[in-house]
């Protein structure tokens, strides 16, 4: 289960405890027409690749409006990312030595005159100001303003069977305003929004699996169903719990007490308080602590048809459920967009920075790279950095559709998850035995094949790529310094002669074939609303049970933060730390039989009867090392223990 980004503000936030009893960088080329006069500084890759000069369908019309988001550089933009790194490298005498929130804007954050410098500039220019943060100025006006204010004319252009707006060379600033501009959101107006691309329908209408079920994996045999290579399978699990879950990635007595984990997705579930209890207590997961659980919302929502907002709250129920089952002690704070745009998403990301709301992040939504603009890249990676330098961890899930092609048709990663300043979380197939004993994890990718007619063989086997971990090499940002040395060079290159940034980090269980259950308030077919179980996977699991690993580690290490974890994770790698995961640890090839109602309720209109195979992701491998479906692996018994070292 994953969770996709347009360009509303969010309102003003409302922080509730919850009643748990309750139920390649696309550079524009600076337009010939642009404003003559006093001297202007260029904002590289504010025009869209997408706006080429064969796409151009003629200048916008001057009236029409324009809603768009000027972001400061701060006082040392240079600097910033410099910090940043240096307090995340152990190998830094700064490591660390992180700044408070204050701290961090006083010592990098735009600065009284700055603001006023550039809400002046822009009102003069026509446009009106609708907002202001410490982070950006908010303006509406028409494309006539908005062409004067930012020296570049706006065009329409064709875009996948659309037409969208866009400038047609790269936006410019004053050079009088020194540079405190970092750069400029929604001058192109397609959509810039997030998805949660799972494996399930939205959660508003009942779902639930068929059995037989394995309780644990290869528990119950499907003795009656024919063979996958060359032998019996197992039923697929009904679901692992927090307690499985805990022993396969090395949890121990540790629970992540004190250790504050946050969540962003769209919207919330009105039902989540009563879910969370009510799933925590039936699978004798601890049961919340006052205020162990809270929600910071925006004060109205918008887009919610658009962004299907019901969609949504099975991804916050999914990651609440997970955080909680695998780090029990910690407390958690959902922060829900008003939209799932990206400018509500960063708003929802810079809540939590400006007031370091949690030390850990957890991020199950995205889009895909040729989506992502350099101008939103900039937005995005400064809070991130701002985030490191306090001493905070983002995780985002890689994807589900492993590399794109077959969603897309061109290979490609996703977006933030691309982000040199996050942890890109990958997804595996996972095999819990008896006894909650780890036994084995492949790369997640998989490929179904339906039962023949006459039941005794798999039509197609093994049948057509249906889902799996997002992975790939970046064409759009370079490779970090604490990728060096471990990602081969053949990954690092395998979009030229420059290494780039190669996603994912680490990884965790994601298929939804050896998933996760979870509980939430749901409405049948007779429009009743009741709470049901169902299992689940993605990469929008795999993402909440690192960041609940995070905080078993960072308990571990006596509740110091832990703050952006690359550069320990890359430390690590080759270590026992890690379960170095294959595609194929038995040498041969493993697949689950599966069975689904029809219709996603009941039997009433029969079954479906399929074989999922296990380490099938589409061009991605997951081999011996570093690899671009498991990154450097999933966490093994010692690495929670590791960070006590630190």
């Amino acid at each position: 289960m994953r969770s996709n980004r347009a360009a509303v503000r969010a309102g003003v936030s409302m922080a509730a405890t919850l009643p748990l009893l309750a139920g390649a960088l696309a550079l524009g080329i600076p337009a010939a027409h642009a404003a003559t006069g006093p001297s202007r500084h260029t904002l590289a890759g504010t025009k869209p690749a997408w706006a080429t000069a064969k796409a151009d369908k003629g200048a916008a019309s001057d009236s029409s409006q324009v809603s768009a988001r000027v972001y400061f550089a701060g006082r040392d933009a240079a600097g910033l990312a410099a910090y940043a790194k240096a307090v995340a490298d152990p190998a830094s005498a700064s490591y660390g030595k992180y700044l408070s929130a204050e701290q961090t804007q006083a010592r990098f954050g735009a600065t009284k005159a700055q603001v006023a410098e550039v809400t002046s500039w822009l009102k003069s220019a026509g446009l009106k100001v609708t907002g202001s943060t410490q982070h950006y100025v908010s303006v509406t006006g028409d494309v006539a303003a908005a062409e004067k204010a930012f020296g570049t004319q706006l065009h329409n252009y064709a875009k996948g069977g659309k037409t969208y707006r866009a400038p047609a060379g790269s936006a410019s600033v004053p050079a009088a305003l020194n540079g405190a501009v970092l750069t400029v959101t929604g001058l192109d107006n397609a959509p810039h929004k997030a998805t949660h691309n799972d494996t399930l329908p939205p959660p508003d209408a009942v779902f639930r699996n068929a059995g037989p079920f394995s309780s644990y994996y290869g528990s119950n045999t499907a003795s009656t169903l024919p063979d996958a290579y060359g032998k019996k399978i197992p039923y697929a699990v009904q679901g692992y719990t927090g307690k499985q879950l805990r022993a396969a990635y090395g949890a121990g007595k540790h629970t992540g007490k004190g250790v504050r984990v946050a969540i962003t997705d769209a919207y919330a579930s009105p039902t989540i308080a009563f879910d969370a209890a009510s799933y925590a207590k039936k699978h004798g997961d601890a049961k919340y602590s006052t205020s162990q659980l809270r929600q910071v919302l925006p004060g109205t929502y918008t887009k919610t048809e658009e962004c299907g907002a019901a969609g949504w709250y099975g991804e916050e129920t999914l990651d609440v459920e997970a955080v909680h089952a695998v780090a029990p002690g910690a407390n958690i704070t959902y922060v829900g967009a008003a939209s799932c745009y990206d400018d509500d998403l960063l708003d929802s990301l810079s809540k939590i920075v400006d007031g370091h709301l949690a030390d850990i992040v957890s991020n199950s939504w995205g889009d895909i790279e040729a989506n992502q603009t350099p101008d939103l890249a900039a937005a995005y990676d400064q809070v991130f950095q701002f985030g490191a330098v306090e001493g905070i961890g983002f995780y985002f899930s890689s994807g589900d559709n492993g590399d794109e092609v077959a969603n897309t048709g061109t290979k490609q990663v996703d977006t933030p998850a691309n982000s040199a300043w996050v942890t890109a979380v990958g997804g595996t197939s996972l095999a819990v035995g008896k006894g909650d004993k780890y036994q084995f994890e492949t790369g997640w990718g998989t490929e179904k094949a339906a039962l023949a007619a006459d039941g005794k063989s798999w039509t197609g086997f093994p049948g057509a790529f249906t889902s799996g971990a997002g992975g790939g090499t970046s064409k759009t940002v370079a490779q970090p310094f604490y990728q060096k040395g471990v990602v081969p060079s053949a990954l690092a290159k395998a979009n030229g002669t420059t290494a780039m940034r190669t996603v994912p980090d680490i990884a965790a269980i994601a298929d939804p074939n050896t998933g996760f259950r979870v509980g939430q308030t749901q409405t049948f077919p007779d429009g009743s609303q009741q709470y049901s179980e169902y299992r689940i996977g993605g990469t929008s699991l795999a993402a909440p049970v690192i960041a609940a690993v995070q905080a078993l580690a960072q308990e571990a290490r006596g509740g110091k933060a832990i703050g952006f974890a690359n550069p320990s994770i890359y430390a690590k790698y080759g270590s026992k730390a890690y379960h170095d995961v294959t595609d194929n640890p038995k040498g041969s090839g493993l697949a689950v039989a599966r069975v689904d109602f029809a219709n996603s309720f009941d039997a009433s209109e029969g079954l479906l009867i399929s074989v999922r195979s296990l380490g099938k992701d589409s061009s991605l491998s997951a081999v011996k090392g570093y690899d671009d479906v498991t990154g450097v692996g999933s966490p093994a018994s010692g690495y929670v223990s590791s960070f006590s070292r630190h």
